[in-house]
């Protein structure tokens, strides 16, 4: 129960909040990047063997906080979906509290709260005001779920019926047939294979004993990154973060994810749906976070796909040809090698051109390289670019935990353009000729044949 005092916070609380997050989305809060300055990023190993991830910025009363474990779907094994059932239920009740006790305590106190589960990691995301009462009360509330979930049988039951509903919602999504069938194709024999939200059988086996024992063996401070920005200075820091870990395991970091393996063939998997669209998605095993040829690849990626109007994919797909309104290319690199994409939505009557307009720009690109026109301009466009990517606590505290996850230097945004502006023709010729072999493309479409 929330008393008189408690109840008069609050309300501030979420009134001061909302002033906050208006000064954020009018872009008035500028981080030191923006303004000029170097990032500081402070890293070190909390005494509950969590990796710490640290950036003060002292120009709103408020803190990000972000917990990035090595718990994502790849730590499935048998039970495609596992990861993130566990993921969703940890805020279903703990300790004393029930669902609605829980979302009444971050209300009260005007904390926002989130959680989500994705192929490499599981993320708990809290932002609060540092008004000491409203971030202790947030920090107790995240400390509880992190260590005293319940797994309450029946809200097992409502998860499970919530995510078949979705997993039958998804039968009809041309978007999320064409990237599932795409990913198990890629991934064959590797764990990226799996879907994040499972299959229908898996969800219906899944029990509160798996549960437990996946939320045991990943939910641990060794398993962890603790990112946090905001008006807290270093100590404040350290005796949040102890505060959050306080009661977690230690345990020990998950194991290292196999390797994936390269495709030995071509692959084209067609799935029938009825709509005058075809969707289509292409590719291959790409690259991992930290990957030597990273920047090279990206800066190269750009130019062919991943600028919107002014990529060759785009030039010559939609504003030559007019075959598709959404056509691109990406990288997205993971833990092991995630893929090179190459995508588009067409008429179903234009899918073979589309589809040999694509090849033709990628095989001229992997074999004649941007020209320096394309370089100037692409690094021009990234390096001017950047500074908006780092222009708030939110932006800043998305890019820590990934730094702190993948484990990439500190230094990682300070010499971000540095880096870009040193590629050149030669290093982005020799990255995809080495890296992509567009005779070993997966294509998968979803349409009317």
């Amino acid at each position: 129960m929330i008393t008189k005092d408690k109840g008069i916070i609050a309300i501030v609380a979420v009134v001061v909040l909302v002033a906050v997050l208006s000064v954020i989305n009018s872009n008035t809060q500028k981080s030191e990047a923006d303004n000029g300055k170097p990032l500081s990023i402070q890293s070190w190993q909390s005494e509950h063997g969590a990796k710490v991830m640290y950036v003060h910025a002292p120009q709103l009363p408020m803190v990000d906080i972000r917990l990035v474990f090595d718990a994502g779907s790849a730590r499935d094994g048998k039970l495609p979906g596992l990861a993130m059932m566990t993921n969703a239920m940890l805020d279903l009740g703990a300790g004393e509290w029930s669902t609605d006790t829980i979302a009444e305590r971050f209300d009260s106190v005007g904390a926002q709260f989130s959680n989500d589960s994705l192929k490499d990691m599981a993320i708990f995301s809290l932002r609060s005001l540092t008004e000491p009462d409203l971030l202790n009360e947030a920090i107790t509330t995240l400390n509880t779920i992190l260590v005293k979930p319940k797994f309450i049988e029946s809200e097992l039951q409502r998860t499970r019926q919530q995510v078949l509903i979705n997993l039958r919602n998804q039968e009809q999504s041309m978007s999320t047939i064409a990237s599932k069938t795409f990913y198990q194709a890629l991934y064959p024999e590797h764990a990226y294979g799996s879907p994040v939200m499972g299959t229908v059988d898996s969800i219906n086996a899944i029990t509160r004993d798996d549960l437990i024992k996946f939320y045991k063996k990943y939910y641990v401070a060794s398993n962890a990154v603790v990112a946090i920005v905001g008006d807290l200075d270093k100590a404040e820091a350290e005796e949040q973060v102890a505060q959050i870990l306080k009661g977690l395991p230690e345990g020990e970091a998950a194991e290292k994810l196999l390797e994936a393996q390269p495709l030995n063939e071509a692959k084209r998997i067609h799935k029938a749906h009825p709509s005058s669209q075809t969707h289509v998605l292409i590719g291959q095993p790409g690259m991992k976070r930290g990957d030597e040829d990273y920047l090279a690849l990206y800066v190269g990626n750009h130019i062919l796909g991943g600028s919107g109007f002014g990529s060759r994919i785009v030039e010559e797909i939609r504003e030559k040809r007019g075959l598709a309104y959404s056509s691109y290319s990406y990288f997205s690199p993971m833990r092991v090698n995630g893929p090179f994409i190459l995508g588009l939505q067409t008429g179903n009557g234009n899918t073979q051109q589309a589809l040999t307009i694509l090849d033709e720009v990628l095989r001229e690109f992997i074999d004649k390289g941007p020209t320096e026109e394309e370089l100037q301009h692409a690094r021009k466009n990234i390096t001017g670019g950047f500074a908006l990517k780092v222009d708030s606590n939110k932006d800043i505290i998305g890019y820590l935990g990934m730094i702190g996850f993948y484990n990439l230097p500190l230094d990682y945004l300070a010499t971000f353009n540095e880096r870009v502006e040193a590629i050149t023709l030669e290093q982005i010729h020799d990255a995809f000729k080495r890296r992509i072999n567009p005779d070993k493309l997966v294509t998968v479409t979803v349409g009317t044949k």
